[in-house]
């Protein structure tokens, strides 16, 4: 198992889903381990175990970023690994996004990572370490409809995780993206069977994907064994998303 002994790692959207998984699985493996939702993720954090610390906020306001690292440093004195998950879903066509759905998946999708980077990049500086995860999306390479301003906001998180790479290496700090396809979450239970299905029959992997199938990757980035990658889009969809 990968071994982030030692590490202090933070997971934002932690209270169910993909992030609750993550959250679990750093702490399975060693981390002490911050959880962060719009409310506490006080199931989510029983179920990490006793070296964790749930908080209440929104991701989206830079308030936020500086009331955690406030609580971080009186709990932990260091923060090693961030975990960026939380997302909004805005969706429709063009004739029926608005204003206000566009901007608000821009500010938790986007906003939410410099806001990260910002308070905590100086923290990692002076530790020599630092590791950033944005969780992407595989939406942004199919043929999907309504999704534009949501694959725009996914895009977004890579091209920040891309270049903030290039500002942090030097500092032991790596920055990159994990891109799952759609995963069998609360999230998506609103989905009918038949889209799943038509999503899954398209994959390499004929299933839809579970939140255990994102958390192994995560893992291996947030360690010492990923040292040397950086600024990446990893694609983790059973083989749906082919790059050429």
């Amino acid at each position: 198992m990968t071994s982030l002994k030692g590490k202090v790692a933070l997971v934002t959207g932690a209270a169910r889903g993909i992030g609750r998984a993550i959250a679990v699985k750093l702490a399975q493996c060693g981390a002490d381990v911050v959880l962060v939702d719009l409310d506490i993720p006080a199931e989510s954090a029983q179920l990490a175990g006793p070296a964790t610390m749930a908080l209440a906020g929104d991701v989206s306001m830079e308030s936020t970023w500086a009331k955690l690292g406030d609580a971080i440093d009186e709990r932990f004195n260091r923060l090693d690994i961030v975990v960026n998950n939380a997302a909004a879903f805005p969706r429709g066509l063009i004739d029926e996004l608005d204003c206000d759905a566009w901007r608000r998946g821009f500010a938790v999708n986007v906003d939410s990572h410099f806001y990260s980077a910002k308070h905590f990049v100086p923290r990692m500086r002076k530790n020599g370490y630092g590791r950033f995860i944005a969780i992407s999306s595989n939406s942004i390479g199919i043929a999907e409809q309504a999704l534009s301003a949501y694959m725009a906001t996914k895009m977004g998180a890579i091209g920040f995780m891309r270049g903030l790479a290039n500002d942090v290496a030097a500092y032991g700090i790596t920055c990159n993206a994990i891109l799952p396809s759609l995963t069998n979450t609360p999230a998506t239970a609103g989905v009918p069977d038949d889209v799943k299905r038509l999503v899954w029959q398209q994959q390499a992997i004929k299933r839809l994907a579970e939140p255990e199938d994102i958390v192994g990757p995560v893992a291996f980035l947030a360690s010492d064994e990923a040292g040397f990658i950086t600024g990446q889009a990893l694609v983790v969809d059973g083989g749906l998303y082919k790059i050429s």
